[in-house]
């Protein structure tokens, strides 16, 4: 994954493939967020600087040539949810330190890790479709995919809530989104943390 231009990478996908109004606008105000600079987890897939990017662009990668079927499914909807999906984490994580033992020195250093610092606390799959929608109105089969592409992970969906099997039921993006989440995630993206666990 080195040495590839991720911001730009993104940028060619999605203004090839999203032409729906408010798109330039919106990609406007991604500018002003670390959206291309965060990393998409603190501890686990892509921890590392601009892997909220690189995840979204995985995702999108694995909809398109797992999922996307020729004359049924939209190019435009598999591009703002594979690559919006977890917009929630934009501005999200911050860079704090902590003390680490250093096994060879015996000494305790100061290391760097990611923390959450939600400063909008609205969920997961919801912030997204939320911050979207400021700008891009979605559909409702796009908006219940990224609202739901976390799948059993949602704490909706762990606290007993049916209508995740319901959105899968009636948008079958919702489940398709999910799959090309989950094989990003802990397949293609193996690896790809700088954090010690």
């Amino acid at each position: 994954m080195e040495g590839i231009d991720y911001k730009a990478k993104f940028l060619e996908i999605f203004r090839r493939e999203v032409s729906r109004e408010g798109a330039e606008e919106f990609l406007r105000w991604l500018e002003g967020t670390d959206f291309f600079t965060a990393p998409a987890s603190t501890k686990f897939h892509c921890a590392c600087p601009s892997g909220l990017v690189m995840h979204s662009i995985s995702v999108y990668e694995v909809l398109m040539e797992k999922h996307f079927v020729e004359g049924e499914d939209n190019r435009e909807s598999f591009a703002l949810c594979g690559l919006l999906h977890d917009l929630c984490k934009a501005q999200y994580y911050k860079v704090s330190t902590r003390n680490v033992k250093n096994d060879q020195t015996g000494q305790w250093e100061k290391v760097p890790y990611y923390a959450v610092e939600d400063l909008f606390p609205y969920g997961h799959g919801e912030k997204s479709v939320f911050l979207i929608e400021r700008f891009i109105r979605l559909k409702p089969g796009e908006a219940t995919a990224i609202r739901w592409h976390m799948g059993g992970f949602d704490d909706a969906a762990r606290g007993g809530c049916f209508a995740i099997s319901q959105a899968f039921e009636k948008y079958p993006l919702s489940v398709k989104l999910h799959l090309a989440d989950l094989e990003s995630s802990y397949l293609r993206e193996r690896g790809t943390s700088q954090a010690k666990r």
